[in-house]
């Protein structure tokens, strides 16, 4: 277990009390738009972006910028910068991870707000504004949902075990081959939100079958480890973030150790995976 000196968590305690500003500011930013009129956008098919989002984000970019202005950025709705990835802090952003979800006036999406510090996330934020929902994370404090500690579920079987996962694969029908091979499958919008309410014990675990960008999975991955779980790649191997490419291979697993492993290898049983 890490121990951190005095100075070490003080430090990380300032970058957390500027975390949870900025995500409670996008987050009142992003509930004057929910469920209301704005304009939507697409990036991509299938990859809208909204007024709220670049709201949302402009309001974390500045109070994160203004407070850190040596650090790197990374965020889902920035043009992206290559000198972070030289950098040995960055903080990785996505305002809305749910955007789907917000659009259709579902309350599954949440703010994502995470420090990388040497490849690792140190500092953790999740707010979803539409449920009050506060998750926080600081590596080595644990993890937090509106002040109370968080726990994962005890590991179970897999064929016991209920696992979140996304909609829209289940939509694509890319997750049928494991509907017969665990207990339950729970279909909920946002990464980020799936693996803040796998933290809090809504489920066993999390799988993902799609690639998947850094900002999606950063704050929640710290989330889950510190509330006892581990994320890990298809490889069974923890995500080392802030690359020059921040779009992460398809296969990604999170919960308590013996779950994942049994996750990791189920999905290298499973075709066309």
């Amino acid at each position: 277990m890490q121990i951190l000196t005095k100075s070490k968590r003080g430090c990380q305690l300032k970058e957390k009390k500027i975390a949870i500003a900025a995500a409670e500011t996008a987050g009142d930013v992003i509930m004057k738009y929910y469920r209301s009129k704005y304009e939507i956008t697409d990036k991509s098919p299938n990859n809208p972006v909204t007024e709220a989002d670049l709201a949302a984000n402009y309001h974390i970019q500045e109070t994160i910028t203004s407070a850190f202005p040596q650090d790197g950025w990374l965020s889902e709705e920035s043009k992206d910068s290559p000198d972070r990835v030289g950098k040995e802090r960055v903080w990785v952003i996505d305002p809305i991870d749910g955007t789907l979800e917000f659009i259709e006036g579902l309350s599954q999406f949440a703010v994502s707000i995470a420090l990388v510090e040497n490849n690792r996330p140190i500092v953790g934020v999740l707010n979803n504004p539409a449920t009050k929902e506060l998750f926080v994370a600081v590596e080595g404090e644990g993890a937090h949902l509106n002040g109370e500690r968080l726990s994962c579920l005890p590991a179970t079987k897999t064929e016991q075990a209920t696992l979140l996962a996304s909609r829209t694969e289940h939509q694509r029908g890319q997750l049928r081959a494991f509907e017969n091979r665990v207990g339950k499958l729970k279909y909920i919008g946002s990464v980020a939100y799936k693996l803040g309410r796998l933290a809090a014990g809504s489920a066993h675990g999390y799988l993902t079958v799609q690639p998947k960008n850094e900002w999606d999975i950063c704050a929640g991955d710290l989330i889950v480890r510190e509330a006892g779980g581990v994320f890990w790649n298809r490889e069974g191997e923890s995500i080392q973030y802030n690359q020059p490419d921040p779009k992460q291979r398809a296969g990604m697993f999170a919960g308590r150790t013996e779950l994942v492993e049994d996750l990791v290898n189920l999905y290298k049983e499973v075709p066309n995976m």
